[in-house]
């Protein structure tokens, strides 16, 4: 793979490789299926991060209620698995053979007509990227042509986020209720359950990461990543100049809806169920947690951000199950108040300085090494 240098600088660089490397080939060889599939899972939220690194971070507008896109796509893809699922062979011992369990508990008859088009691998897949994009554009084009943001855009997607748990939770005959859709089994007849399944969703979904890393590493490089910039700091001058601050908004928080539902459709893949859990506000706030520990202007340090913030909860659920939450707050605090730029800022202003001078020192050393050498054998003796 040819990677131009004009698309990643020297740092950028090396965090392309040290990821890729860890992702691609250390963990899969030194984890077992069990813990792969839980850093499948962590991944799953790196995706959220990469796009608050786009809309928060360079664009400066703090959506609360990334758990709505993730949901969204979340739920698309597990209808399709449901329904695939649900076949009359599987379902035969129902009152309505050939429709999900859930509906049939909860006495509907037939399968509701905006269920229809799930059966449809198709229609699936572009309804994780436009259902959520759609609903993006609508709660963006609502505030931000009327100039809303800051605290309030934050507390509005807070709200939206509670709203679309509450009436998930309540239409629990065509959404599975608090249970959440659960006994996702195949994918076009194909298993997801076993172990060689696990390992290659886990190698797609690393793909698709790479993939939404490169669009945002080209959004941030090109002039509407530099708008977005600008934006962010001098939003009235922008303005000013005759540009459409609230397109530019509205576009950077599509995108990150977008890329929150593809991480949503992986995680009912990898985890086999979606559940309004993963919607509400309290996960919102996690996944912003993930983006801030890991540097709100970095690519690479969202995603970081994300694996390293889900290890720590899960290695302390397992170790202190009274205190984990407790950890993970003291580690979101501690690392705020001491790097406010997050693992990325530690690793320019501590690590990347010491590295540059090293590199440095290694080359002049050769230079002198190899002029000395030169020297010696070339110029005559006196």
């Amino acid at each position: 793979m040819i990677i131009n240098s004009r698309f990643f600088n020297r740092s950028e660089l090396i965090g392309f490789i040290a990821l890729a490397a860890v992702l691609f080939v250390i963990l899969p060889l030194s984890l077992d299926v069990f813990r792969l599939n839980l850093v499948a899972k962590y991944l799953t939220y790196a995706f959220v991060a990469i796009g608050l690194v786009l809309c928060w971070g360079y664009g400066g507008i703090l959506s609360l209620g990334q758990g709505v896109f993730f949901g969204l796509g979340g739920y698309c893809m597990a209808m399709f698995l449901k329904l695939e699922a649900s076949s009359v062979e599987n379902t035969k011992i129902q009152s309505t053979p050939g429709i999900p369990d859930f509906m049939d508990w909860n006495q509907v008859t037939s399968l509701p007509l905006f269920w229809q088009p799930f059966h449809s691998l198709t229609f699936t897949i572009a309804a994780i990227i436009l259902v959520p994009c759609l609903f993006a554009l609508i709660i963006g084009t609502a505030m931000f042509k009327r100039r809303v943001g800051g605290t309030y855009f934050a507390i509005i997607t807070q709200a939206v986020a509670a709203i679309l748990t509450i009436l998930i939770v309540g239409q629990q005959g065509y959404t599975g209720g608090i249970n959440g859709m659960t006994d996702l089994r195949t994918l076009k007849g194909w298993d997801i359950r076993p172990d060689h399944a696990k390992i290659i969703l886990y190698f797609v979904e690393v793909v698709l990461l790479f993939a939404c890393i490169g669009i945002a590493q080209f959004i941030r490089l090109t002039k509407l990543g530099r708008i977005l910039v600008a934006m962010r700091e001098q939003e009235d001058r922008v303005r000013f100049s005759g540009y459409s601050v609230a397109n530019f908004k509205i576009f950077a928080f599509c995108v990150a809806a977008i890329f929150a539902a593809i991480g949503g459709a992986m995680f009912a893949l990898n985890v086999g169920f979606m559940s309004p859990s993963f919607v509400g506000i309290v996960p919102s706030i996690e996944m912003v947690i993930y983006t801030a520990v890991g540097g709100r202007m970095s690519i690479f340090g969202a995603v970081w951000g994300s694996i390293l913030v889900n290890f720590a909860k899960t290695s302390l659920s397992e170790s202190f199950p009274q205190l984990w939450l407790f950890g993970l707050g003291a580690l979101f605090i501690a690392v705020v108040l001491a790097f406010p730029n997050g693992l990325s800022g530690i690793w320019a202003d501590h690590v990347q300085p010491r590295v540059d001078r090293l590199i440095a020192s290694i080359r002049a050393k050769k230079s002198g090494g190899w002029s000395g050498n030169s020297v010696a054998d070339g110029a005559p003796a006196e």
